[in-house]
């Protein structure tokens, strides 16, 4: 499995995780049901890995991927845009076959997911 962080998430992320209480943090990405596309992507600090789990380093920190989101996640890139509203992540991800106008949920042509009943885009 292949993930990248750009300096600009990298970057990002560790200004995160330097400003959140607790010690041993690492950025865990994984994907979800839901969104208007079918999947959802997720990103959060955690602290406790499980069985499956995937460790990549994320120049400077560990970056988690459970078992299950590692097949629609290999190749992805995630960025951090700094735009007026202040910025936020962007996943580059070269499975997804369709993705939602925010961005923010995809399928692959293996993996539909399930849609949510309402898009928020």
């Amino acid at each position: 499995m292949n993930l990248t962080l750009t300096d600009a998430a990298s970057f990002r992320v560790k200004e995160m995780i330097e400003n959140e209480p607790g010690e041993g943090l690492f950025l865990r990405v994984g994907v979800g049901g839901g969104g208007c596309s079918g999947l959802t992507y997720g990103m959060g600090f955690d602290d406790k890995m499980v069985d499956g789990d995937q460790a990549f380093d994320g120049n400077g920190f560990k970056v988690v991927v459970d078992q299950n989101s590692a097949p629609l996640l290999d190749g992805v890139t995630i960025d951090f845009k700094q735009n007026l509203d202040g910025g936020g992540f962007t996943i580059d991800n070269p499975n997804a076959i369709s993705t939602c106008g925010c961005g923010h949920s995809f399928k692959t042509e293996g993996n539909e997911g399930q849609p949510a009943k309402q898009c928020d885009c």
